[in-house]
């Protein structure tokens, strides 16, 4: 199936504007060059070029905390920090993305970013889908099995897997909000101003929106039982029914009957399918568990394998773009989520390669990320000259805030904390509630006085923290070592270096002023998980 030739002369022309306004240089690829060289040489021109002195190379603590939230969505234990800080091998950043890579926490942390980046935290049919458990545990399986991600969203998009209908579950009836997620998500392409009129910044018009929700239209969700918490689904897929398209919203008339629109792919071919035998009547739904019959034409395989087809320039350069960003801050084309002729990438070249690299190496996202995280670019400090919140040449590190579910995660981690199901303090979920989107596409973060206020004042937070047999405050006020030893062991346990003098010194003298200390122990570890620096990835 070849891709359309709209779309690819689309992207073309975006390239030729590279070309003819000199931001495009030609590859300086070597034979057998790893990616994260040709990462480091292309941002280190770009640097050069745009007269910017780049940040150093971050301290081995920075990038510690930095790649166990990124990869694995929590901090290092206090094991794991004291030995990779003591550990004075020069290749020990690079076996440690390896050992995070083949971490168990690696498939359940990228399968929060993607559950998220799917449905955001207020997804459509919120009563069906806000908790979605058999949709994360099939998210997460296909990581643990090493799924690639051209199958990944295969499967998605069919959704005939056990606990993979959830994503098309949102849309129910609902064809239109599907072609723009679809389209947003795996092509990096917005439509929604398409929807009422043609598009008037890109070249999509309202039948081409029309189209591609013309692939969406057939499907049923059907109800196939479970708890309220957790509920299942199948998508079933009619015979029959048509987007009807009625022209510019603004000429919309009551009573006024739309033509009938094929499904077209996007910048292409309308799709080539048998015509529906005249005065064919739909069956009536199956009721109960029941699941329909499949169709005698699907629209959702061909929708499918055309999204991940290997010749779709659109799916491979949409996917490391936002790898690119969960990583890097930023988009090379940014937002990520809104490729067009107008939007050109900040580095071409680069974007190119990694795309190359990512087909080449059968949309192993691990590849990709792995290469990333042993750039030096990835490297590099949190801290520079720099005052943009999003640096568009990466001239140093990403600084973001901790999501939700990473910082749960890093509470939990920080105070050796196991969670006893039947403790009334154990509903994590009043943290989602509290830390609201963690991503939007922009890499924008506004803290809240809500999220500052439970920070200080919520039982689930304190509960962590209190003295309880085994956890971190238990250790320090069980321990024998000076207090200064005692300290150290909070501070590398929760933000994950040493203290500096001074904060040593106050946070001694703050503790042996109490002549008994757990109170003044659990108020010291308190701070320092509402420090901003326990708050970001550093």
């Amino acid at each position: 199936m070849g891709f359309p030739r709209m779309l690819r002369l689309h992207w073309l022309l975006a390239t030729l504007i590279l070309i003819t306004t000199g931001v495009f240089r030609p590859p300086l690829a070597k034979a057998d060059e790893p990616l994260r060289a040709f990462i480091d040489r292309e941002l280190s021109t770009a640097w050069k070029e745009q007269k910017i002195a780049a940040a150093p190379k971050s301290t081995d603590s920075e990038f510690l905390r930095r790649v166990y939230i990124d990869l694995v969505g929590t901090g290092p234990t206090y094991d794991e920090t004291t030995k990779f800080l003591a550990d004075t091998d020069a290749k020990k950043r690079e076996k440690l993305i390896d050992t995070l890579l083949a971490d168990p926490r690696f498939a359940g942390a990228q399968a929060n970013v993607w559950d998220l980046a799917l449905f955001g935290r207020h997804p459509g049919n919120i009563s069906d889908t806000r908790t979605r458990p058999a949709f994360k545990t099939w998210l997460a399986k296909q990581f643990t099995d090493g799924v690639t991600h051209d199958k990944l969203v295969k499967n998605l998009l069919l959704a005939e897997q056990p606990g993979s209908e959830m994503f098309m579950v949102q849309f129910r009836n609902a064809p239109d909000e599907a072609a723009i997620a679809v389209s947003r998500i795996f092509l990096g392409t917005q439509l929604q101003c398409a929807k009422c009129h043609d598009h008037p910044f890109d070249v999509w018009t309202q039948k081409d929106f029309y189209g591609v929700s013309g692939f969406f239209v057939r499907l049923v969700v059907q109800d196939a039982g479970g708890t309220p918490n957790n509920r299942t689904f199948t998508i079933g897929e009619k015979n029959s029914g048509e987007v009807l398209f009625s022209g510019n919203a603004k000429d919309a008339a009551p009573g006024k009957k739309g033509e009938p629109i094929k499904p077209k792919f996007l910048g292409g071919n309308v799709l080539n399918e048998p015509p529906t035998p005249k005065d064919y009547k739909e069956p009536p739904l199956p009721k109960g568990s029941e699941k329909m019959p499949k169709p005698t034409f699907s629209r959702k395989e061909k929708i499918a394998e055309w999204v991940v087809a290997a010749d779709n320039l659109y799916f491979a350069n949409a996917t490391v773009n936002r790898l690119w960003a969960q990583f890097m801050g930023r988009g090379i084309v940014h937002p990520i989520d809104d490729f067009h002729k107008e939007n050109t990438p900040s580095h071409p070249m680069l974007l190119k390669a990694l795309a190359t690299g990512f087909v080449a190496n059968k949309y192993d996202l691990k590849w990709v990320i792995r290469e990333i995280a042993n750039s030096d670019a990835y490297q590099l400090s949190g801290v520079s000259a720099s005052k943009a919140s999003l640096p568009m040449w990466f001239e140093r590190a990403r600084v973001r805030p901790l999501t939700a579910e990473e910082l749960v995660a890093a509470m939990r981690t920080a105070n050796n904390f196991e969670i006893n199901p039947k403790d009334p303090n154990a509903n994590w979920d009043y943290f989602l509630r509290a830390f609201g989107e963690p991503t939007n596409g922009l890499g924008e973060f506004q803290g809240s006085l809500s999220e500052h206020l439970f920070l200080n004042n919520s039982d689930q937070v304190r509960a962590l923290f209190r003295r309880k047999k085994g956890n971190l405050a238990d250790k320090v006020l069980t321990s024998t070592e000076p207090w200064e030893k005692r300290v150290e062991l909070m501070y590398l346990s929760v933000l994950n270096r040493p203290p500096k003098p001074k904060e040593l010194e106050a946070f001694v003298s703050f503790i042996k002023r109490e002549p008994k200390p757990d109170a003044a122990v659990e108020d010291a570890i308190w701070v320092l998980l509402n420090s901003s620096e326990f708050r970001f990835n550093h």
